[in-house]
């Protein structure tokens, strides 16, 4: 039964209504503090989950995971395929040839990288065939010169499909007449959108058209490999390299994309360890708290002392209360932070269609909207560090509690 008390009175002295309504106030605040930076914390992280997971999944589903390369072009891509398929990380391969261009159409011109593809291979490598939002990657028929577009370059083009567009690519053709660009019309086949910065900057054609366009000597520029741990690219591409012969080169996602990826992780640890901050001010207002809290019990302490409860019993007393006050505010906290951690993408999605703005430029950030994934760790490490912090609080104000001498509070009742 003595061991019951502290535990009682603690939650009774937390459920009673106090007569200092400024110490209610206070307490009001540190409870408020808790649940306001335990829901951003977990909202923060969670969007950032989001941006790391959108750009595993959509950017590095259409960049390749790595290429290899020769110097002079592949002459047999599918021997070369088959070769590197032996590695255990290598799930997919795909030849391609790889042009920088610009596409002009009624006026308007758009600097693109022209990827050429064979569509049944690319589908091995690629998740372009799960966003086309019109026509469809396999008219990608040699001889046919059609050509793929993002999105972006398609709607900044002011194309849409079985219309024209020209593409200049930078290599001049030598005629008797002169020196010309090297121009080649192409129709608009099919149109994809990813939801990403490649949606304005991508375009995709036939494999035998870009190698008649780049005059390409080979079948391919290279193969284009998806890994089933886009982690070990680095590796895999170093394996593969050093047993290829003289003349091939291997060029990783880590190098294209990996600058990104550090500094989501990187925002990633500083924005929770800044907003950590906020939950660890919030909590150690329960100190304040509770040290009014024994100020104004100062005379009940005295009671209880004499009527035999220990210092350590003064103490439970008043880390119930503190540690109550914490855990009400970090659930409540928790179960806002989840809340909008699920539906902050609907909500940012109704505000810019209610006021007409847009919060992520396409041209500018490699997404269009505004990512969100839940992860249970997150909110396990969130809640924990945030219980660790309330009982932290507590400490202090309790050892004070129950260092108060009876006889000296007494002798003035």
């Amino acid at each position: 039964m003595l061991d019951r008390i502290p535990f009682l009175i603690g939650l009774r002295y937390t459920r009673a209504k106090r007569r200092n309504h400024f110490i209610s106030f206070i307490s009001l605040t540190s409870m408020l503090g808790l649940t306001l930076g335990v829901a951003v914390l977990i909202l923060v992280l969670s969007v950032m989950n989001g941006f790391d997971h959108e750009l595993r999944t959509r950017v590095l589903g259409m960049v390749p995971h790595t290429r290899i390369e020769a110097q002079n072009g592949v002459n047999d891509w599918r021997a070369l395929a088959e070769q590197m398929q032996k590695h255990d990380h290598v799930v997919g391969a795909a030849p391609y040839i790889e042009q920088q261009g610009m596409f002009s159409s009624r006026g308007q011109t758009q600097g693109a990288m022209i990827e050429g593809i064979l569509p049944d291979a690319e589908e091995k490598v690629s998740i372009i065939g799960n966003h086309m939002v019109g026509g469809t990657l396999s008219s990608l028929q040699q001889g046919e010169w059609n050509v793929v577009l993002g999105s972006g370059l398609a709607r900044n083009l002011g194309v849409a499909l079985g219309d024209s567009v020209t593409l200049l690519v930078p290599e001049a053709s030598i005629t008797p007449g002169g020196v010309f660009p090297r121009l080649k019309r192409f129709t608009v086949s099919g149109i994809f959108q990813v939801g990403a910065q490649l949606d304005g900057n991508l375009a995709y054609t036939s494999l035998g058209d870009m190698k008649t366009l780049a005059r390409q000597s080979g079948e391919a520029q290279g193969v284009r490999l998806k890994l089933d741990d886009l982690f070990q690219a680095h590796a895999v591409t170093r394996d593969i390299i050093n047993s290829m012969p003289p003349g091939y080169r291997g060029i990783d996602w880590t190098y294209t994309q990996g600058n990104l990826f550090q500094a989501i992780q990187m925002e990633k640890r500083m924005i929770g360890l800044l907003l950590m901050v906020i939950v660890a001010v919030a909590a150690f207002n329960i100190v304040s708290t509770l040290v009014m809290v024994v100020t104004d019990k100062h005379a009940d302490i005295a009671i209880l002392r004499t009527l035999g409860a220990t210092p350590g019993s003064i103490m439970g007393i008043f880390m119930v209360q503190g540690i109550t006050i914490g855990i009400i505010g970090i659930v409540l906290g928790v179960l806002a932070g989840i809340g909008l951690a699920l539906s902050i993408a609907d909500i940012i999605s109704w505000v810019e269609s209610a006021f007409g703005i847009q919060f992520l430029d396409p041209s500018v950030y490699f997404i269009s909207y505004l990512p969100s994934r839940l992860e249970f760790s997150d909110v396990l490490v969130v809640t924990g560090v945030a219980l660790l912090l309330s009982f932290l609080s507590t400490l202090y104000p309790a050892w004070r509690a129950a260092r108060v001498q009876p006889a000296e509070v007494l002798r003035y009742e």
